[in-house]
């Protein structure tokens, strides 16, 4: 297959024309698959003038913003095509989005026109946006003339709008030129070699940036795209199906949608009737898995490198920003690695990265600072946001005299001895519990550490008393059974009190955006409701407790109740896994002395963590005493020292 070396005269053209400059090299080849049919790079071409000259037609020129609503088809390809080719940029509006979050991109965007489907289409009522539908053209394409439009536009001239969640909940679209584009796949060639001979995989929304990665990394270089609709790929075993049949070599994931291809491959390997049809029917063409999107936990590629290696495919994590255009560092990844951190490597040549303190002062070396991007792939700034452009987009306090900027990503890193870059997370992803701060992914990683986890997830949220509470969700192995017992003694083993998630909840998969990042607003409330008994103490071994003493059980369950917000609390639950903590535990102590009209230490109230062996302990009027392992002394020690202090607080306060 003939390819061409776009990049070895400098070129410095836009998006369009060198596709146009490889249709011209490689017309008869292959440019998209959408299941049983395909386009040629010549008739893609064409198509995509016919459309541009449509649009011209209705008023498109230079400079505008043409939104475009479209299922992952060809005519999505053609579409964004054509749009370019008109010499405007394009605004993809995914049509899984929420109707509220399609309507505001088309209002803030003001684009005057919406390529779209008729069905697609019914719930849009926009005054001043023409809905233009593709299903309905064909008759006026067909009298259009397919030679390529030649609009007036420079490489700084805007090629899309992408929009991205916003911190307030009201997303922001970036804005990127044909310049950012085409500098990205001239600095990282030489890593790659991308040529004729690839096939890639169209598999990503148009409104997420990876997919600028997928398409034009396939049609620059004279490559196949194959179309993956949306419903194909949320079908892990259908999409590997697709990744044999197709003979895809260049695929680009999520990690979250890797780890799902993952658990098919493990599957399709160990599938009899599939071996029986002989090794071509497991063989993958893969040569390149490029990640992206979130954070990489290197880990969960075991599975993957005990039946691949670590050589073919080459697996290559890739940390990105979408105002920096999609990806800003590269690091090829080895067997090696598996119990790396997240690891994202040196940037891509062009750009440059600072790790920056709270004064935009360089941190020391090893040090973690936010990271700053600077370089080619820095993109233009907000659409209709100044405030929050000057905000992001700051000037480069290392270059005075020029105008440079640098884009301020919010993302945390430190550089490794070796040069490496390890990404850290997000600055407004740690969360204060009780006065601590946590790492979200320490306590996700502490649980994959259990060999029946598969993958794990946290969050934080409030519960009734508007408290910070950590839930845990856990996907575990087929051939494993994981109890929440276990998981939290493990945990005990290794975090602090405060880090243990009050709730843990079982679920089949981490759920994933249309992006494929992981969907949080997806995953089911987890309740206490699942937490088992973890603490037996030896006195639940006495005989049932009567009289007196379950009165007394009744009044300490009343106050637990009333303390954790939770009905009729098991009698046999330790206060901890219940959701108590050394806070709750000075003001269950407080409120029980005043129900008794007696005092005791509050030490007694960690030696007897149920309602059923404090009982027991009180009616005795029995003295605390010291067992347990020297971990258990520890953590007795930490929680309470927790709850003097607490108990001090509600002193203070009354």
């Amino acid at each position: 297959m003939k390819s061409i070396d776009h990049f070895a005269v400098n070129y410095s053209g836009c998006i369009h024309s060198l596709f146009e400059i490889q249709a011209a090299a490689t017309p008869h080849n292959v440019a998209l698959v959408f299941g049983d049919q395909q386009v040629t790079y010549q008739a893609l071409n064409n198509r995509s003038n016919q459309l541009a000259h449509y649009l011209v037609a209705q008023g498109v020129r230079p400079g505008i913003l043409v939104g475009i609503c479209v299922d992952r088809t060809i005519e999505l390809v053609v579409g964004l095509l054509a749009i370019l080719k008109a010499g405007a940029a394009y605004v993809p509006i995914d049509p899984q989005y929420p109707h509220e979050r399609q309507e505001f991109m088309l209002k803030d965007s003001a684009a005057p026109l919406l390529l779209t489907y008729r069905v697609i289409a019914q719930h849009f009522a926009l005054a001043n946006t023409r809905l233009i539908y593709l299903d309905e053209l064909e008759l006026h394409l067909a009298q259009q003339p397919s030679h390529n439009p030649d609009p007036t536009i420079e490489p700084n001239d805007l090629a899309y709008v992408i929009y991205t969640s916003g911190s307030t909940g009201v997303p922001k679209g970036a804005l990127i030129s044909h310049h950012n584009v085409i500098r990205l796949f001239r600095s990282t060639q030489d890593w790659f070699q991308f040529n004729a001979s690839d096939v890639w995989t169209l598999f990503h929304s148009c409104a997420f940036d990876f997919s600028v990665w997928e398409l034009w990394g396939a049609l620059f270089f004279g490559g196949r795209l194959v179309v993956v609709p949306f419903g194909l790929s949320r079908t892990p075993v259908s999409f590997y199906q697709l990744l044999r049949d197709e003979k895809v070599t260049v695929l680009n994931q999520t990690p979250s949608a890797f780890r799902q291809l993952i658990k098919v491959d493990e599957s399709s390997y160990g599938d009899p009737t599939l071996v029986q049809k002989g090794p071509q029917i497991l063989s993958l063409s893969l040569r390149l898995v490029i990640f992206g999107g979130e954070a990489l936990d290197f880990k969960s590629l075991k599975p993957w490198f005990d039946r691949h290696g670590d050589t073919h495919p080459q697996l290559v994590n890739m940390y990105g920003i979408t105002e920096t255009t999609v990806h800003v560092t590269y690091r090829p990844i080895v067997a090696t690695d598996l119990n790396a951190s997240s690891v994202i490597g040196i940037p891509i040549p062009d750009l440059q990265i600072y790790l920056l303190d709270d004064a935009q002062q360089r941190v020391p070396n090893g040090s973690i600072g936010e990271i700053y991007v600077g370089g080619a792939g820095v993109g233009r700034g907000y659409l209709n946001r100044p405030e929050l452009t000057v905000q992001k987009f700051v000037r480069d306090p290392f270059n005075p005299q020029s105008d440079r900027r640098l884009y301020r990503s919010g993302d945390l890193g430190r550089y490794l001895p070796n040069g490496d870059l390890e990404y850290l997370g997000r600055m407004d992803t740690q969360v204060k519990i009780r006065g601590f701060r946590i790492e979200l992914g320490e306590i996700s990683a502490a649980i994959e550490r259990h060999p029946g986890v598969r993958e794990s997830i946290v969050t934080a949220r409030d519960n009734l008393l508007s408290e910070k509470t950590l839930s845990a969700y856990v996907v575990k192995h087929a051939e494993h059974e994981v109890a929440i017992p276990e998981l939290r003694q493990m945990l005990r083993d290794q975090l602090p009190e405060y880090m243990i998630p009050t709730a843990f909840e079982f679920i089949q998969q981490i759920p994933l955006t249309v992006n494929g990042k992981i969907d949080l607003a997806a995953l089911p409330p987890a309740t206490r409701s699942n937490q088992e008994p973890t603490s037996v103490d030896p006195e639940l071994n006495r005989e049932p407790l009567t009289g007196q003493s379950l009165t007394l059980e009744q009044r300490i369950s009343a106050v637990w109740g009333q303390v954790l917000q939770i009905p009729d609390p098991d009698r046999d639950v330790n206060f901890f896994d219940a959701g108590g903590n050394s806070i709750h535990l000075a003001e269950v102590h407080v409120s029980l002395q005043q129900q008794l009209a007696r005092e005791f230490p509050i030490t007694d109230l960690f030696t007897h963590t149920t309602i059923r062996s404090l009982a027991a302990h009180l009616e005795d009027g029995a003295t605390s005493t010291a067992k347990g392992s020297a971990n258990e002394h520890q953590m007795r020690g930490q929680r309470q020292r927790e709850a003097l202090n607490a108990q001090r607080n509600l002193r203070r306060r009354t």
